[in-house]
């Protein structure tokens, strides 16, 4: 019988790094994310997870000692560069209260993932407090850039993912390879909802949106709402074919042109991000597209998650070094 990973994951969010990881193998043992709608999500499409609605500022990790991994997206604003990048001095900066938790639950490993803005030289010293804070609970660390259109997601998406194992094993962890099927553009990706309701200009909507999507920008409860991002994402959007100044209530109605310039539904931006569609969100447009815009694309998790799994299993003399771990799943 195959060995049961579990994992503790922090700042939850709407689910798509837990999503990721449990397509790898691990058992969600407590999620803990202070929004309600994104708390509302977790539970409606996983009744059976422990959902922790609690500020991680006050929540007692004490009852999760010796879970094999700690997971999570702590908050990115402090770090990207749509922001003031404050880093530390933002009121928002979790990483030390990860850390934190991370010396008291003494997990097998770590996995932290954050936005490409935290690997800006004015952040050099931070990831080395971080890391040196990592080895000196008897961790290696590790950090990477990984684009997600590189994992069969259509945008580019680069994201910052800290690994830190056990030295032991660490030697057998490797990052995952990149697919070598690129993945379907936005117009593949997106012409079946474009026409569910009629529109006779999807086609021919689809064949210009040849392209994979920008980054989604999920923004924050302190600035903007349902948008597309800063000007320069709008621009991108707008050479696919897509208006970038908001969300749509719908799909595009039947009897719209067949010039017209749709924007994207909250259906079709969770498609973009890597979401089923049978993977619901909690809330009006406004939070249930913040929740998607700031999530972590479940595809990357679930590849980095099944290396990591992967190691453990080399290191347990559970798999050989070459070949797959025994949580690859198919696709």
């Amino acid at each position: 019988m195959a060995t049961e990973y579990t994992d503790v994951e922090l700042c939850a969010g709407a689910g798509g790094q837990a999503y990721g990881l449990e397509l790898a193998g691990f058992k969600h043992v407590a999620l803990v994310e202070i929004d309600k709608h994104a708390c509302g999500t977790l539970r409606l499409n996983r009744p059976n997870w422990n959902v922790i609605e609690a500020d991680l500022r006050e929540w007692d990790p004490s009852d999760y000692k010796g879970v094999d991994l700690i997971s999570g997206g702590v908050p990115c604003p402090p770090f990207s560069v749509a922001g003031r990048q404050l880093g530390e001095l933002d009121e928002r900066e979790l990483f030390n209260r990860a850390l934190e938790i991370i010396r008291q639950v003494e997990p097998r490993g770590v996995m932290l993932e954050n936005v490409r803005g935290l690997l800006d030289p004015k952040f050099d010293v931070f990831r080395k407090n971080v890391s040196d804070r990592l080895r000196r609970y008897r961790y290696s660390p590790q950090w990477r850039l990984l684009q997600a259109s590189d994992y069969g997601v259509s945008q580019l998406r680069p994201r910052v993912i800290c690994v830190a194992l056990r030295p032991a094993d660490m030697k057998y962890f490797t990052w995952p390879e990149p697919d070598e099927v690129n993945p379907p553009t936005v117009g593949a990706l997106l012409e079946d909802l474009m026409a569910a309701d009629g529109w006779k200009g999807a086609a021919g909507w689809a064949r210009r949106a040849d392209a994979i999507a920008p980054t989604l920008v999920g923004g924050s409860k302190l600035h903007g709402g349902a948008d597309l991002g800063p000007t320069r994402a709008k621009r991108a959007w707008a050479k696919l074919g897509v208006d970038g100044k908001g969300i749509a209530d719908g799909n595009p109605p039947a009897d719209a042109p067949n010039d017209f310039t749709p924007r994207l539904t909250v259906r079709m931006a969770a498609r973009i991000q890597g979401f089923d569609d049978g993977w619901k969100f909690v809330g009006r447009k406004t939070a249930s597209y913040r929740q998607i815009g700031n999530a972590f694309p479940p595809a990357v998790a679930r590849r980095v998650g099944q290396q990591i799994i992967h190691a453990w299993e080399v290191a347990d003399g559970a798999a050989s070094v070459v070949g797959e771990s025994k949580a690859d799943l198919p696709r």
